[in-house]
C-alpha cells in the first residue's frame, strides 16, 4: 500500500525492529479469527484454491463481481450524524422539552413574552453546544492523514486465455506472465486478490503470505508489543490458537518495517480482525458520569416541579376563587423552579474550558469530556510512547560479563554502518553513535568486502570489512544463534574457549539484561587471514564473543514527574499494554509506579467482572491484553464506582476508549482511535493531561456553584410559594413578575463561568454526588424561606400591606427582597472559605450581582412600575432589608461552614 514519504517516514520513525519476547495476546474467539487460523494451517496451493484464486491474481472482471459480492474494502466509523439530527439530538433533554412546552403554554395563554424569554434561552443553549462541539469534530478530522492511498496488486491480463492462433491473427500482444501488476485504491481489493508488499506499506487487508523476504511487520497498532514480529509463509503451527500470533497472517491497519513479500486476501473490510473492533467502536457511546450526573439533578427538579406546580394551583384556586389566575401563578412558578440556566451555564463553561484547552494544543471534541477530565480518578493508559519516547535507543554495550565496553561498540557501528539495504531501527539507534566515525576512521582504515544477510532460520547477519591488511567478520544477532557459532569469547584482552560452564555465565548476564526489558544483540567477531573476494554462512564458525548491545525503549524524561503530579491530583495512574510483562515491568518501575504485581491478559479473561473489580482497584499494571480485555478491565473500574479515562492511539485501544468515561488520544493516533477519542492531544504527554484534569475540575467547580444554587433556592421558593399561597388572601407575586424576577436572577447567574475556583475544591477528583447536593438543598434551601417569611411579616405588620388593595406593596417588598437573596447568595455557595475575605468571585460575577441588585432598587421608581405592578417602597424599607440580607448571609455561611465538616466538599 503505498504513501508519500511524510508517512512513510513518520510509519518508520514510530516503528521498532527485530522481534523480542512476544506479546501473548488473548484474541477475543470471533468467526474471523477462526477463518484467518484455519487459513494459516493450510498449504499455500490449498488456500488459493478455497479462495478461488492463482498466483497470477484475478482478472478484473472476476474482482468486479466479488467487490458487488463482498462490498467495498473499508471498515465501519462512527456513525456522522447530519447537522439536523446533531440538533435534534440536543434538544431531546427534558429540561429543555419542559422549558419548550411551558413556552408553548405562556403564548397559548397570551403571555407572549415570557415564552420568548424561555425559547430564546433554550435556543441558545442548544445552539451555543452544537457550534462548539461541530467546530472541534471538524478541527479533528482535519487531522486525518489526507493522502491517497493504493496498494500494488497483481491482476490477470483478460487477453491471456484468448488461443495462440486467434492472437496472431488479430496481432494481439500477450503479457508472457499472464498478469500485470497495478495500483488500485484499497477500497476496490477483494478476497483472492494477490498483493504486493515492501517497506514502508501498510498491510490493507487480512492477508495470507504466499513468499516473504526478511519480513518485519510492525503490529503494535493492534497488539500494543514495541517491537516487530516477523513474519514468513510457512504453514502455522496447528497449536496456535491465537490469530494474532500467526506467523503467515499479517492484519489490516499494520504495517511493514522491512523485507518485501507477496500475499493473497483472506478478508476484506468488516469481515477483518480491525473491521470487527471497528464495528464495536462505532456503536453508540456508553452514557457517561456527567451525562449521568445532570440527568439525575434534572430529574431532581422535575420531580419537585410535578408536586409544586399542581399544589400551587389547587391552593391559590381553592382560596382565591381565580382559577385562571392560579393558573398562570402556577405556570409562572413552574418557570421559576426550573433551572433554565442550566443548560447555558453548562456549555458556556465547557466551551470556555474549551477554549481554555485549546491554548494548550488540546482538542476537545466532545464538551461533556471536559468535566469528566476533572471527575477522573483513575488514568488507564497504554506504555508506548506515553511513558516512553516511542523510539529505540541504544543504552548499553557491555563484555560478556556485563561490564561497560567501548570495543564491544566498535564491532557493532562497524557492523551496521557497512550493513547494505535499509537500515533497521536498532542500525539507526547504533550509527547515533556518530564520535565512533571519527574514531575508527572508518572511511581510511576499513573497506567492505562482502556481507552474509539476515535470515529467519540463522537470526543473525555479518559484514566482512579490510583493515590492517586483515579481513575482520563482524556478526550480530539474536543471542543463542551467535553463541552457536562462537567457539571462544574475549574479555579484558583475554580470550578463553567458550565450553558450558561460561555458557550458563553468560547467560545469567543475558537473562538479567532481558528481565530488565532490554532487547540483547550479541556481537562476535572473527579475524581471517585469506583474501578471500566472497563470503558465506558457513564462514560464520568458530567466532569469539566479544559482548553484548542492549537496546530499550526509554521512558519520557517528563513520565515520572507526571505520574507524581497526577497523583498528588488524586488520579491513580494505570497502565494497560499489550506488550509483554518483562519490558512493561522494567518501564513502570522506572517511571516510579509500584509494580507488586502484574494482571496477564490470560487471568482478566479467567475472572468474573466483580473479581475483576475489586482486583483493578489494587493493581497498577496489565499486560498482554487483548482489546477487549482493556475494556473489560475500565468497566470493572466503572463497578466500584471510578470516574475513568483512557489514554491510547492503537487500532486495539478503540474499545476502551469507547468504554472510558474520557477518551483521550493524539493527532498521530489511527483514525479509528481518534474516532472514539473525546479528546486529541496534539501532544502525547502526560503533563497535557494534569492540565487538563485541573481545567476539567474548574469547569464542574463552576457548574456545581450554579447547581447548588438553583436547588437550594427552588427549595426554599416552594415553602415560601406554598406558604404565601395558603395565607394571603392575594397572590404573594404576580406572575409577570416571577418572570421579571427570574430573568433578572438569570442573567446574574450568567458570569459563574468566569469564576474562580478554590484551589482545595481542584486539589482532588469531584463527581456527581446527587445525594450530597440534596442534602445541600434540604438544609441551605429553608434558611431563604426563614427570611421570606421575616419580609412576608414585615410587609404584612410593619407596612400593612395586608389587604388586595395593598397587594402591589407587599409584591413589590417580595420581589426585591427575593432578588437580592438570591442574587448574593451565589457569593456564599460559590467557596467553602469565607467569602470576600478568604475567596473573592471573579470581577464579572461580582459587577452582574451589583448590576442586578440596582436593578432591583430603581424597577420600582422605573417607568416600567406600573407595567409590572410595582408600587413604590417606603424609605424604611430599605435599611430593614439590610439587616435582613446581612444577617440571612452569615447564618447561610455558619449552615455551610457546618455542612462542609459534616459531609464534605463537593
Amino acid at each position: 500500500m503505498k504513501k508519500n514519504t511524510s508517512v512513510l517516514t513518520r510509519f518508520l520513525a514510530r516503528s521498532n525492529f527485530f522481534a523480542g519476547t512476544k506479546a501473548n495476546i488473548a484474541a477475543t474467539p470471533t468467526p474471523i479469527s477462526a477463518q484467518l487460523i484455519e487459513m494459516a494451517r493450510l498449504p499455500i496451493d490449498t488456500v488459493l484454491e478455497k479462495l478461488g484464486s492463482s498466483t497470477d491474481g484475478l482478472l478484473d472482471r472476476e474482482a468486479a463481481e466479488r467487490l458487488e459480492q463482498h462490498g467495498q474494502n473499508t471498515v465501519s466509523h462512527e456513525a456522522v450524524k447530519s447537522i439536523p439530527h446533531q440538533l435534534l439530538d440536543r434538544f431531546k433533554n427534558p429540561l429543555n422539552i419542559l422549558l419548550l412546552v411551558l413556552a408553548a403554554v405562556s403564548f397559548s395563554m397570551g403571555d407572549k413574552e415570557s415564552s420568548a424569554i424561555i425559547s430564546v434561552m433554550v435556543l441558545l443553549s442548544v445552539f451555543l453546544s452544537f457550534l462548539q462541539e461541530y467546530r472541534s469534530s471538524n478541527a479533528a478530522e482535519k487531522l486525518r492523514a489526507m493522502v491517497s492511498t493504493t496498494a500494488t496488486v497483481l491482476r490477470k491480463d483478460k487477453r491471456a486465455g484468448v488461443p495462440k492462433e486467434v492472437s496472431d491473427a488479430f496481432n494481439i500482444r500477450l503479457n508472457p506472465h499472464g498478469s500485470e501488476k497495478k495500483e488500485i485504491p484499497i477500497e476496490k481489493l477483494v478476497p483472492g486478490d494477490i498483493i504486493h508488499l515492501s517497506a514502508g506499506d501498510m498491510i490493507p487487508a487480512d492477508i495470507r503470505l504466499l513468499t516473504a523476504k526478511d519480513l518485519f511487520i510492525n503490529q503494535a497498532s493492534l497488539t500494543g508489543e514495541s517491537l516487530p514480529v516477523e513474519k514468513f509463509p510457512a504453514p502455522a503451527n496447528p497449536k496456535t490458537t491465537d490469530a494474532l500470533q500467526l506467523e503467515n497472517i499479517c492484519f489490516m491497519g499494520t504495517n511493514v518495517i522491512s523485507g518485501t513479500a507477496t500475499a493473497v486476501i483472506v478478508t476484506t473490510g468488516a469481515n477483518t480482525y480491525f473491521g470487527g473492533l471497528a464495528s464495536v467502536i462505532s456503536t453508540e457511546r456508553v452514557m457517561t458520569s456527567f451525562d449521568r450526573g445532570v440527568s439525575r439533578f434534572t430529574w431532581l427538579m422535575l420531580r419537585f416541579i410535578m408536586v409544586m406546580v399542581p399544589l400551587v394551583f389547587l391552593i391559590n384556586g381553592f382560596t382565591k376563587g381565580n382559577w385562571p389566575e392560579a393558573f398562570l401563578f402556577a405556570m409562572a412558578v413552574a418557570v421559576g423552579l426550573t433551572p433554565e440556566m442550566l443548560p447555558m451555564i453548562v456549555t458556556v463553561n465547557l466551551g470556555k474550558g474549551a477554549i481554555a484547552m485549546s491554548r494548550k494544543k488540546v482538542i476537545v471534541k466532545r464538551l461533556n469530556a471536559i468535566q469528566n477530565f476533572g471527575a477522573m480518578d483513575v488514568l488507564c493508559t497504554d506504555k508506548t510512547g506515553t511513558l516512553t519516547q516511542d523510539h529505540i535507543i541504544l543504552e548499553k554495550h557491555l563484555d560478556i560479563y556485563g561490564e561497560k565496553n567501548q570495543a564491544v561498540l566498535e564491532y557493532a557501528f562497524l557492523n551496521s554502518y557497512y550493513q547494505s539495504g535499509l537500515k533497521n531501527l536498532l542500525d539507526v539507534a547504533v550509527l547515533k553513535h556518530v564520535e565512533m566515525h571519527e574514531q575508527l576512521h572508518v572511511e581510511n582504515q576499513y573497506r567492505k568486502i562482502d556481507e552474509i544477510p539476515f535470515d529467519f532460520v540463522r537470526r543473525r547477519m555479518s559484514v566482512v570489512v579490510e583493515g590492517n591488511g586483515k579481513h575482520l567478520l563482524i556478526c550480530k544477532g539474536a543471542v543463542e544463534e551467535v553463541f552457536s557459532v562462537c567457539s571462544d569469547s574475549a574479555a579484558e584482552d583475554t580470550v578463553f574457549a567458550l565450553d558450558e560452564t561460561h555458557l550458563a555465565r553468560l547467560r545469567e548476564v543475558t537473562r538479567a539484561l532481558n528481565e530488565d526489558g532490554f532487547r540483547v544483540i550479541a556481537i562476535a567477531y572473527k579475524e581471517i587471514d585469506g583474501k578471500q573476494a566472497t563470503y558465506s554462512v558457513k564462514d560464520e564458525s568458530d567466532l569469539t564473543l566479544v559482548g553484548y548491545i542492549a537496546f530499550l525503549d526509554p521512558p519520557k524524561e517528563s513520565a515520572a514527574a507526571a505520574i507524581a503530579a497526577l497523583n498528588r491530583h488524586g488520579v491513580a495512574v494505570k497502565i494497560l499494554t499489550g506488550d509483554n510483562d518483562i519490558v512493561t515491568r522494567k518501564v513502570c518501575k522506572t517511571v516510579g509506579m509500584h509494580v507488586d504485581r502484574i494482571v496477564l491478559g490470560s487471568e482478566v479473561e479467567a475472572m468474573s467482572d466483580m473479581e475483576l473489580a475489586k482486583l483493578a482497584e489494587t493493581v497498577e499494571v496489565f499486560a498482554r491484553l487483548s482489546p477487549a480485555q482493556k475494556a473489560k478491565v475500565i468497566k470493572a473500574l466503572h463497578l466500584k464506582g471510578h470516574v475513568v479515562g483512557f489514554l491510547g492511539d492503537g487500532i486495539n485501544d478503540g474499545p476502551a476508549l469507547k468504554a472510558a468515561d474520557v477518551g483521550i488520544s493524539v493527532d498521530t493516533a489511527v483514525d479509528i482511535a481518534k474516532e472514539s477519542a473525546d479528546i486529541i492531544l496534539l501532544e502525547k504527554n502526560l503533563m497535557v493531561l494534569e492540565e487538563g484534569v485541573i481545567e476539567g475540575r474548574k469547569v464542574f467547580g463552576n457548574i456545581i456553584k450554579y447547581i447548588k444554587m438553583g436547588a437550594s433556592s427552588n427549595f426554599g421558593n416552594m415553602f415560601s410559594v406554598l406558604g404565601a399561597s395558603a395565607l394571603l388572601p392575594f397572590l404573594p407575586m404576580a406572575p409577570i413578575q416571577i418572570l421579571t424576577n427570574n430573568l433578572l436572577y438569570d442573567f446574574s447567574q450568567t458570569a459563574i463561568p468566569t469564576d474562580h475556583v478554590d484551589d482545595e475544591y481542584i486539589a482532588k477528583p469531584r463527581q456527581w454526588d446527587i445525594g450530597n447536593i440534596t442534602r445541600f438543598m434540604l438544609f441551605i434551601g429553608p434558611i431563604s424561606s426563614i427570611f421570606d417569611y421575616v419580609t412576608y411579616f414585615v410587609m404584612y405588620f410593619v407596612f400593612h400591606a395586608n389587604t388586595v388593595a395593598q397587594a402591589s406593596l407587599f409584591q413589590t417588598g417580595w420581589f426585591v427582597e427575593s432578588l437580592f437573596s438570591q442574587t448574593l447568595i451565589i457569593h456564599i455557595i460559590r467557596t467553602g472559605k469565607i467569602p470576600f475575605l478568604e475567596s473573592r468571585a471573579s470581577l464579572p460575577l461580582i459587577l452582574t450581582s451589583i448590576t442586578i441588585c440596582g436593578i432591583g432598587i430603581w424597577l420600582p421608581m422605573s417607568p416600567f412600575a406600573q407595567a409590572l405592578g410595582f408600587s413604590a417602597l417606603p424609605s424604611t424599607y430599605w435599611p430593614i432589608l439590610g439587616g435582613i440580607m446581612l444577617t440571612y448571609m452569615v447564618l447561610t455561611q455558619l449552615v455551610k461552614s457546618w455542612f462542609i465538616k459534616r459531609y464534605g466538599l463537593n
